[in-house]
């Protein structure tokens, strides 16, 4: 079975995140260990679609893993179940990881993709 690129695929089309049928959940699997498809963004660099970007302050986070575990595009980095940052090579934008952010004010917030990281996080919300 030949396997369509990304650019390929016709409007409609079920894309599949990996090769075959996963023998378990793939969040007990490490991203670099998963057996990814060629639709799957992990293979590609996907940065250059985004307008919006998340953007993570560690300060607020509490670990609790939702945006790992919700997003599309494996583009949460967490060890030892500790959030660790945001892989920007293969996130789209998508804004999956600040909704399901339980923390007030959330943990990742979306910003311009042209908005430095250091300068979102000065314009961060205080906590009420």
């Amino acid at each position: 079975m030949k396997y369509l690129g990304w650019d390929e695929l016709l409007p409609g089309a079920i894309l599949f995140s990996f090769k075959e049928e996963l023998d378990k959940d793939a969040s007990y699997i490490l991203p670099e260990d998963r057996p990814y498809a060629e639709t799957n963004s992990h293979e590609a660099y996907v940065g250059d679609w985004r307008v919006l970007k998340p953007v993570y302050n560690r300060d607020l986070c509490i670990d609790c893993q939702f945006c790992w575990i919700y997003c599309p595009d494996v583009s949460i980095i967490s060890r030892d179940k500790k959030m660790i940052g945001v892989d920007y090579d293969h996130c789209k934008g998508c804004g999956i990881c600040v909704e399901v952010c339980p923390t007030n004010p959330k943990s990742l917030l979306m910003f311009e993709e042209r908005v430095d990281n250091d300068e979102a996080l000065a314009q961060w919300p205080e906590k009420e």
